[in-house]
């Protein structure tokens, strides 16, 4: 008896439809960093463990595929992200690399974890990179590559917000609240995990601080705290209860973002940390506008990493962007057709035959000419000589021209139909090539 299989859980099967709208969106991930200087890099699916244990520490096993090779003395992890595998290439090239380094990559990534709306265990990641340059002009040209994928896609920033922090700046304004240094990071963390916590659990956790009552108000307003990125200085600092000297970071930022018209995408949300410890100054995150989606993309600065994999001491930003949440948005706002496979590339033309002798010795001689002649090109395989029937079919595929080796054969010529306009012209045969390729192309075929 036949056995049925299933996909893994957390898993996707991409049939055509499914795989437009994915290449849709890396097509719009892949010009825009190309359009900004971005070069495409790959690394392996998997790697020792132990080069993320040394990222984020031993607490992430839990969160990875890892395995041993049987008879093998070595642990191995699928990969979780891509960040770990560029700071090791970027450390084992760093003499010989151009500077800056402007990377990008669209990689299959793997988590043990459980499925929900948003989150899967297999998901594609668009990852983009930008180390050796230090300064907010490093940090607004990585988010004005992510604005700019989003507006290809269709997004605005009504659909979409950029939400910045800068951790010097909120390091700064929990200390003068009264986190003490060595409280810093579990005061980073719970900001962080500030959405995911009821009004009275946050107030606990922020009472193990060690924090009096008024400093846990002021922690809460500073997880709270959103602001314009038109907001001068002085409108940051108070806010954040700093002066203008720990605010230069994310002033400067403000600044650029303003002078590449980003401004309109962005804005001051300082409970954002990213609570990973390796972030280092500008963070950010991308949200759906109303809030009912998982970040859409996250990253920052982190300036420390590719030297803890054995390379110069580098500074580096990135971000993430995955495909799960961002399909989600994308579909919910109407921006991705009701037949995916409108998406498909549109075939230049679709060859028919009559059935014919002559037709049929001669239609594989063309097909294979066109495509020769970069075209795509198509033909059909049911054995009918209803010319009708085929048209329909070369409709159904959204062809540009149907090619009909009909009786205009015995003239040496085919019948050249426009699928788009209905007119239909005798083309020589041995012209039919030339006709197709010289064609004119409607807008958005």
């Amino acid at each position: 008896m036949a056995v049925t299989h299933q996909g893994p859980k957390g898993t996707r099967d991409f049939y055509p439809d499914t795989m437009a709208v994915r290449r849709h969106i890396e097509g719009a991930w892949r010009q825009a960093s190309v359009d900004c200087g971005f070069d495409e890099v790959e690394g392996p699916t998997y790697e020792h463990l132990s080069l993320y244990t040394a990222k984020s520490g031993p607490g992430i096993v839990n969160e990875l595929f890892s395995f041993r090779r049987a008879g093998g003395d070595d642990d191995y992890a699928l990969r979780p992200e891509f960040t770990p595998t560029l700071a090791r290439m970027v450390a084992a090239k760093a003499g010989s690399l151009p500077m800056p380094v402007k990377w990008f990559a669209i990689p299959v990534h793997f988590r043990a974890e459980r499925q929900q709306r948003g989150r899967l265990r297999e998901f594609v990641q668009w990852n983009v990179d930008l180390m050796g340059v230090e300064g907010a002009a490093a940090d607004a040209e990585v988010i004005g590559c992510a604005v700019l994928a989003m507006e290809r896609l269709g997004l605005k920033p009504t659909d979409v917000r950029v939400r910045l922090s800068h951790r010097g700046a909120v390091g700064a304004a929990l200390a003068a609240a009264g986190v003490s240094t060595e409280k810093a990071g579990e005061a980073f963390e719970l900001l962080d995990r500030r959405d995911k916590l009821e009004a009275a659990e946050f107030e606990k956790r922020a009472a193990a601080l060690g924090l009096t009552a008024d400093a846990r108000k002021r922690f809460e307003t500073i997880a709270a705290s959103k602001l314009p990125v038109s907001a001068d200085a002085a409108a940051l600092g108070a806010c954040l209860g700093v002066g203008e000297t720990a605010l230069a970071g994310a002033v400067e930022l403000a600044d650029r973002l303003r002078a590449m018209d980003l401004a309109p995408w962005c804005e001051w949300d300082f409970g954002i940390v990213r609570g990973l410890a390796y972030y280092t100054g500008t963070v950010f995150e991308v949200h759906e506008s109303s809030g009912g989606e998982r970040a859409v993309a996250g990253g920052g600065r982190y300036d420390g990493l590719v030297e803890l994999f054995g390379g110069p001491k580098m500074p580096a930003i990135g971000f993430g962007m995955g495909d799960v949440v961002l399909g989600l948005v994308l579909g919910d706002r109407g921006l991705l057709p009701k037949d995916a496979l409108a998406l498909l590339p549109r075939p230049d033309a679709y060859l028919l035959s009559d059935g014919s002798e002559a037709a049929e010795r001669e239609l594989p001689r063309v097909l294979m000419a066109m495509r020769r002649a970069g075209l795509h090109a198509r033909s059909n395989w049911k054995a009918t000589r209803n010319i009708g029937k085929l048209l329909g079919d070369a409709g159904k595929a959204r062809a540009r021209f149907a090619v009909i080796l009909g009786a205009e054969m015995a003239e040496g010529a085919v019948t050249v139909k426009d699928l788009d306009g209905g007119s239909q012209v005798k083309v020589p045969l041995a012209d039919v090539v030339r006709h197709i390729a010289e064609a004119p192309r409607n807008a958005g075929t």
